[in-house]
């Protein structure tokens, strides 16, 4: 179980701060990077406006899991319903079809606490 590669991922809909879990230095957690997604632009045809939500949400995601390369394990946790969508996109992508995911709700909190945060739920 040492060699897991384990993450935390705090997001709501257009942030996101990965933390992740060093295998060396004693299992020492550190912010690995953040992600800014795009906001949508106002148009008039609503079906053009959900399916550009939608091409920004999956780029959104596509960046996040860049930082997640060979993970084992990932908290997510944020605020509405985007970590659910993220996890429902993690087990449809092959690379991380085997990758434990699991998630909590919480507010946003500074890149401390968040490490503080996952330093308790990434054992």
């Amino acid at each position: 179980m040492s060699n897991q590669k384990q993450f935390g991922v705090w997001m709501d809909t257009h942030s996101a701060i990965i933390v992740g879990k060093a295998i060396q230095d004693g299992g020492a957690i550190f912010v690995v990077g953040s992600v800014t997604g795009e906001k949508a632009a106002q148009n008039s045809s609503e079906k053009n406006s959900n399916n550009q939500e939608q091409s920004l949400r999956l780029k959104f995601f596509k960046e996040i899991s860049t930082y997640l390369q060979n993970a084992t394990n990932v908290h997510i946790t944020g605020t509405g319903q985007s970590q659910e969508q993220f996890m429902h996109y993690l087990a449809a992508t092959p690379q991380f079809k085997n990758t434990k995911t699991n998630e909590s709700t919480s507010n946003k909190m500074s890149e401390e606490k968040l490490v503080e945060f996952m330093a308790e739920k990434l054992l």
